[in-house]
């Protein structure tokens, strides 16, 4: 056999060895590429037609249908084997395709066997008779089984179970194997054009990967190290948490390596997860230079169905939607069409989609199946209602990577993703036209409403959460039952006009009981209650348990961010193990480009916040005078930044403000960022929120930002479910209680609010940081080690110390040496009494 070695890069492709020669690690090439694919995915590719049926399966239909297949088997003769595995072997010119699959039961009847092929249905049992991938998945396993048993014929039985009625429909067909071969070829005849298509794909894709280096001419400050980690993770198996500030270049840091691993043949697909459309967009430019450089890698942008449904009035109905009719009949001329785009953006699904008149959706997840990498949200990937679970079960993780963006949201995220909340309004709200149409399903919502009313009686009743016991058996039992009616009148109303409301109805119910099922000590409940309404929400506090089990499927898991400190504090709450990986970095930009400011003496602790807006504002108002230009000022709560804008505008009416308001719109988003123009004229002031769409994920690149003034340590507002997070962690985390439930998420709003300003190696800026906190150990601890932190007492020596650095920004001495000097003994003195502070705390502590 002839071995093919992968050849070295590229000469002068870029001036340094690639990422230590970690990436440049050649395997042998197999002489003949394989392909392997299961029998229905074979039958489905090949046979399957007409329109897209979205019929409402249930996911608790889907354990019926596994019941279903177990009580057929159950019931079969002595002899009968049930989950037969067969395995068949196509070997081409060129390429060699593996087939294999379980067959659902095997037994003798006479001289021959039976091979029966068992399938679960609410439809009816007739209109499952003659279903041709139901057939194909039947004779293509027969076929297999005839040649590895060498039987001249066998009998194919389709047997259909009706899951409500418990009716079977048995259909026998005998085949001899020279008919059974003949419909074997026909079928993998016309899959092996695609087949040949995916082998030439990868291997123009590994054959790029061997030749591609680094895109850019060099690597910036820290970004080959990131790279250099994030390979000996993957290649290691172990999870990475990369911190790694703006400038470092993390998403090509990531992306790289990653693509390596892939012509490595460590791993077969990547899933780059974010959370913003910016975040997509970011991934999506990275790969656009990696492409320039010579790869060829077939990436896929998932959009939520909502979002990218050509036709959302027609409920997915067939009849009314154009997309969905004979949408089989045209999935594969589609599927064809856009094997020839390697970035499969939104725009370009949706072209080939109205192209070929397929429904948009269904077709992304079917293109899902067939790419080398996903960007997509988290859901995707973490979440258990909305998951891709076709890579996420049976293993099929196991060649994947994930790839999480800004990975400091993924926590409250995905304690979301676990969480659940039902009210007795959604119950009411789909019962009223049940009432003739399905008067059993009526009555037991009604039951259930009065169910959660009643759980909720000891709740506050002006709607603000009370912490409340598990939810008793009765409610579970009570919406259960509604489940199951509910099940039987969506499956027999297809086309009523109150069809989508419950079903939407049924799937936050289902989503409610899954959790309560779940239910232990990492959860806590709260109910509301407001005149007549009320509601149940079961709240997950600890979400580790879940994203562990999907990080522990997976080839790989990177997170990265420019915020991820303390790391002890992610690695416990995003359920990553002792063996984590872990690499921070320093920014690669100048320290003294960047003036971080601490004013000491003003307090923002809420009882003391009526007394400070004033001090405040002049804090603010000092930055912005030091120097024209745009500025934000970030502040923990809408209220406090109600307050201090109306201080600040009454006393300095000559600066132009605009604040954010809760529940903007994209456009009122919009037009917030372009009122902060470059080179504006004179300054400009914005007043947001830590935390919210302001507060991160946005590039306000020169100057279009100056500066930013982060007003408080950012702490969550205190309430109920935060408190609950503070109990639980003070017992799991040894008393650490407070860092975990407002410490940590608070100071990583303040860092992501602060590194808005320095964007690029030629910005400059300055961050002033208003509150006494931010002077004490335990916070200082938590500041970046590259931040050249000064500290000033009050607005008056903000504004001389700003001037200062303004001037030596603009090459000349802005100060005077009389203010140069008051200027210095004043931070010294500060300094000093930072310093006896924190002793004297200490020395608390010790005595308690």
């Amino acid at each position: 056999m002839v071995r093919h070695w992968r050849c070295s890069r590229r000469p002068n492709r870029i001036s340094a060895p690639l990422l230590d020669g970690v990436l440049n690690r050649y395997q042998p090439v197999a002489s003949k590429p394989e392909l392997s694919i299961g029998v229905r995915t074979l039958a489905e590719h090949v046979l399957r037609s007409g329109d897209l049926q979205v019929a409402f399966l249930s996911p608790r239909r889907a354990q019926a249908g596994i019941a279903g297949h177990r009580r057929i088997q159950a019931a079969r003769p002595a002899g009968y084997q049930p989950e037969v595995p067969v395995a068949g072997r196509v070997e081409t010119e060129r390429f060699v395709l593996h087939i294999s699959g379980r067959i659902d039961g095997v037994w003798p009847r006479g001289e021959e066997l039976v091979v029966e092929e068992i399938k679960t249905t609410t439809r009816p049992l007739d209109a499952e008779a003659d279903n041709p991938v139901h057939w194909g998945q039947a004779r293509i396993y027969a076929y297999l089984l005839a040649v590895e048993r060498k039987l001249e014929a066998v009998t194919v039985q389709l047997t259909c179970y009706h899951l409500d009625s418990g009716k079977i429909l048995e259909i026998p067909r005998r085949l001899s194997a020279d008919e059974l071969k003949s419909f074997f070829d026909a079928v993998v005849a016309r899959y092996l054009e695609w087949a040949a298509a995916i082998i030439d794909w990868r291997a123009r894709r590994t054959e790029s990967i061997r030749g591609l280096g680094f895109p850019f001419s060099r690597y910036r400050p820290g970004q080959r190290e990131m790279a250099v980690a994030v390979y000996r993770a993957l290649r290691d198996g172990r999870p990475l948490l990369a911190q790694a500030p703006t400038g470092i270049g993390k998403t090509m840091a990531v992306w790289f390596p990653a693509v390596k691993a892939m012509g490595e043949g460590l791993i077969d697909r990547v899933f780059y997860l974010t959370a913003r459309t910016t975040g997509r967009l970011v991934a999506q430019d990275a790969l656009t230079h990696l492409r320039r450089a010579g790869l060829r890698l077939r990436t896929l942008s998932l959009t939520a169905k909502d979002k990218i449904c050509f036709c959302p009035e027609a409920g997915c109905s067939a009849a009314r939607c154009e997309f969905a009719r004979g949408h089989y009949d045209r999935l594969n001329d589609a599927l064809a069409a856009a094997f020839g785009i390697e970035a499969l953006t939104r725009d370009a699904v949706e072209a080939v989609a109205r192209a070929h008149r397929v429904c948009p959706f269904d077709f992304a997840m079917t293109l899902a199946e067939w790419v080398d990498a996903i960007i997509g949200d988290y859901n995707y990937v973490f979440d258990p209602r909305v998951r891709l679970k076709r890579f996420f079960e049976d293993d099929g993780a196991g060649r994947s990577l994930i790839l999480v963006d800004e990975a400091h949201n993924l926590v409250d995220r995905a304690r979301e993703m676990y969480s659940a909340e039902l009210s007795s309004d959604d119950l009411k709200a789909v019962r009223r036209p049940l009432k003739t149409a399905a008067p059993a399903l009526y009555r037991a919502l009604g039951r259930a409403a009065r169910l959660l009313s009643a759980a909720a009686e000891n709740a506050p009743s002006n709607g603000s959460p009370g912490v409340s016991e598990r939810p008793s058996e009765e409610v579970a039992g009570a919406l259960r039952w509604v489940l199951r009616l509910a099940e039987t009148a969506l499956i027999r109303q297809a086309e009523a006009p109150w069809r989508t409301p419950l079903m939407e109805c049924y799937f936050r119910v289902h989503a409610f009981v899954q959790v309560a099922e779940a239910y232990n000590r990492r959860y806590a409940t709260f109910c509301r209650r407001l005149g007549r309404s009320a509601s149940v929400r079961l709240f997950c506090i600890d979400p580790a348990p879940g994203l562990a089990e999907t990080i522990g499927s997976c080839a790989g898991a990177v997170f990265f961010s420019a915020t991820l400190a303390p790391m002890d504090y992610f690695a416990a709450v995003l359920g990553l193990p002792k063996t984590v990986a872990r690499c921070q970095f320093p920014s690669p930009f100048d320290r003294r480009h960047l003036a971080v400011r601490v004013v000491r003496r003003v307090s923002t602790f809420y009882r003391d916040r009526a007394e400070s807006v004033d001090q405040v504002a002049e804090s603010i108002a000092a930055v912005v005078a030091a120097r024209p230009g745009n500025y934000l000022a970030f502040f923990p709560s809408y209220a406090y930044l109600a307050q201090v804008h109306e201080a600040l505008v009454r006393r300095w009416p000559q600066v132009p403000t605009r604040c954010q308001t809760p529940a903007m719109t994209e456009a009122e988003r919009e037009a917030f960022l372009q009122w902060l123009p470059a080179a504006p004229e004179g300054a400009r002031l914005g007043f947001a929120v830590m935390g919210g769409v302001f507060g991160e994920g946005i590039d306000l690149v020169g100057d279009r930002l100056t500066g930013a003034i982060v007003v408080g340590v950012g702490l969550p507002a205190i309430g109920p479910e935060r408190e609950q997070i503070r109990c639980y962690y003070e017992g799991e985390q040894q008393g650490r209680g407070f860092d975990f439930a407002y410490r940590y998420p608070g100071i990583n709003r303040v860092l992501q609010a602060a590194g808005r300003v320095i964007r690029s190696a030629e910005d400059r800026g300055v961050v002033a940081l208003v509150d006494a906190r931010f002077a004490r150990s335990d916070y200082r601890r938590l500041l970046p080690a590259y931040w050249a932190v000064r500290w000033v007492d009050d607005a008056a020596q903000l504004s001389m110390d700003l001037k200062r650095f303004w001037g030596q920004v603009d090459g000349r001495e802005a100060l005077g040496c009389d203010e140069r000097r008051e200027l210095a003994a004043n931070i010294e003195a500060a300094e000093e009494s930072d310093e006896r502070d924190d002793q004297a705390r200490h020395r608390g502590a010790a005595a308690t």
